[in-house]
């Protein structure tokens, strides 16, 4: 691609946060060539925050370790070394080609609008391969032989489809065919690095932007599999509002916020496989609990943490909320205990955003706000929604029945803790103690 960027506005970059401002200088006054590169010159490019601030220079990772021994560093991956202050994390590059020489360095990135480099000392872009041009075309392009840069690193392949979701950008044929005939690479990536890159889709502005270039580019089937089983029921014409079109919609239409986004990707995951014709229509029994399954093996296949895991099963396990205004008190404080005081607020969000995206009628969205306003009157109450709140502990379950430990205290405290749940103003350790005598009397 001919390099047009002369025709271009100047770059700004935006001030350096303080430690770059220090490695720079460090490696520049040892006499080594440095420059910002990547990431942090594309998004200054299109006038974006930058948040990931890169340094390629021509020091070896040796002296980059040596120049920075009072700094935690540590080498990340090849021969980066990543340099850490404040709980941040800044990358320092060695030029990767042969020579060390910034052209051949950006030769070996992945695609052209990360194939550029800005001097801080003369305040100067270099960018070889016409990466302004395709950022203002709005264009992803493979830095030279795509096949060539993907087989160097396969993840780059899933990086393509992401920066495209992120950015809206198209990706050029040539690259688009090269993805096209490589996705089985991706199944030699660490499943760490294919979940990071899965992480930003989801919080992208339209993650279905990029699972339908999955599907299109045949990378879906190496990522996550499963959900191709409801994009083929379509093919079959098993169900007219298609699972992995509804589950794209709620996708898109909960907030950008990867525990909700997940929940969402995940809600709907099993019903392929939990459909049952029932007076002559598809119903989905039991579809809740056998997505959850789907989805922690999903999650723990993608390495997610056993903290973000927990939360997206829990929401999907609970996500149909049968509510109607019957209910009493105590049964929202059943909804409440049985989905945790910490995630009840998360799930009626999501319930919301299923329901939209299901077209169904503004009745259920009136019922779901019903339930919410229900939801916080009781959490506001301050009423015994967790099973520790109950006014008395096993201690006092064996001091007042005179039992030893064992089975039956924990049954006696669940007995205990349903009656409180029905009737909070229980919840007094008079109260409960009055509760035990009456149990120990013969």
């Amino acid at each position: 691609m001919p390099n047009n960027s002369n025709s271009l506005r100047p770059v700004i970059i935006p001030p350096l946060p303080s430690f770059v401002t220090f490695i720079c200088k460090k490696l520049t006054d040892a006499g080594y060539e440095t420059y910002l590169v990547g990431g942090a010159v594309r998004d200054a490019c299109l006038d974006h925050p930058v948040t990931d601030w890169d340094v390629a220079t021509s020091a070896t990772s040796t002296a980059i370790e040596r120049l920075f021994q009072d700094k935690k560093v540590f080498a990340l991956k090849k021969e980066t070394m990543t340099l850490v202050d404040s709980g941040c994390h800044y990358h320092v590059t060695p030029f990767r080609s042969e020579g060390g020489k910034l052209e051949g360095d950006l030769g070996l990135r992945d695609f052209t609008i990360n194939a550029m480099a800005f001097d801080l000392n003369r305040n100067k872009i270099f960018d070889p391969f016409g990466g302004r041009t395709d950022l203002a075309n709005k264009v992803i392009r493979a830095v030279g032989d795509p096949k060539k840069r993907f087989q160097e690193d396969p993840l780059r392949l899933l990086r393509a489809v992401r920066i495209s979701t992120e950015l809206g950008f198209k990706t050029e044929p040539d690259t688009l065919k090269a993805i096209n005939s490589l996705g089985s690479l991706l199944t030699s990536v660490a499943p760490e690095r294919v979940r990071q890159e899965l992480e930003k889709i989801m919080i992208s502005p339209r993650p279905s932007v990029g699972f339908n270039l999955m599907i299109r580019t045949g990378l879906l089937k190496y990522v996550l599999p499963e959900l191709l089983e409801g994009y083929r029921k379509r093919q079959n014409g098993y169900h007219k509002h298609t699972i992995f079109k509804h589950i794209m919609m709620t996708v898109d239409a909960v907030r950008p916020d990867l525990v909700l986004r997940l929940t969402a990707l995940f809600h709907d995951i099993a019903k392929p496989r939990a459909r049952r014709k029932v007076d002559g229509r598809w119903r989905f029994h039991g579809h809740e609990a056998a997505s959850a399954e789907m989805a922690k093996a999903v999650m723990e296949r993608l390495r997610f943490s056993r903290k973000i895991t927990g939360e997206v099963l829990n929401l999907v396990r609970h996500h149909m909320v049968g509510y109607n205004p019957q209910w009493s008190d105590a049964a929202v404080r059943r909804l409440i205990r049985k989905v945790g005081p910490d995630q009840i607020k998360e799930l009626l969000t999501f319930r919301q955003s299923d329901l939209l995206a299901h077209g169904l009628d503004t009745d259920h969205l009136t019922l779901l706000d019903e339930l919410g306003e229900r939801v916080k009157d009781q959490m506001q109450k301050s009423l015994p929604i967790k099973k520790e709140d109950l006014a008395i502990d096993g201690f006092g379950v064996m001091e007042t029945l005179g039992l030893l430990p064992g089975p039956e205290i924990g049954q006696i405290l669940k007995e205990l803790d349903k009656k409180v749940l029905d009737h909070p103003e229980l919840n007094s350790k008079e109260e409960l103690t009055g509760l035990l005598r009456q149990m120990k009397a013969p």
